[in-house]
């Protein structure tokens, strides 16, 4: 290990103050948007890009718990292993009452999830036309 210079390299401390500052940042800028929209906008924060991309946010139910659609089973599996800690930041980060989150395979155990819609609340499933 080098104990070299480099008084400008971020340390992990640093690094996560910044991304609660960001986390922080984002959750204000929500709060204008429905409550399953500032959910799929936080995903993405709450879960890292890469982690994010292998789940799909279907939708907030009437016990505000949120489905989450992830197709391959090992994928679930670490889903489900940090199920506490993504709900407690995506409560934070969204700043919406969230009792649970959900991770289902192919089909939803729970239909009544409302369709995802993007951020400005259009049906993701939709063409554009």
């Amino acid at each position: 290990m080098s104990g070299g210079g480099g008084g400008s390299r971020l340390t992990i401390g640093r690094m996560q103050r910044m991304r609660d500052v960001l986390r922080g940042s984002l959750g204000r800028s929500l709060r204008t948007l429905p409550e399953e929209d500032r959910l799929a906008a936080a995903w993405t924060v709450a879960c890292g890009p890469a982690l994010a991309a292998r789940g799909e946010v279907l939708g907030l139910d009437a016990e505000h718990v949120l489905h989450v659609r992830v197709l391959q089973a090992a994928w679930r599996e670490q889903f489900a292993q940090m199920r506490a800690m993504l709900t407690s930041d995506l409560r934070r980060i969204a700043g919406v009452r969230l009792e649970a989150i959900h991770f289902e395979g192919q089909h939803p155990a729970r239909p009544e999830a409302r369709p995802r819609t993007d951020a400005w609340g259009r049906d993701s499933r939709r063409d554009g036309r």
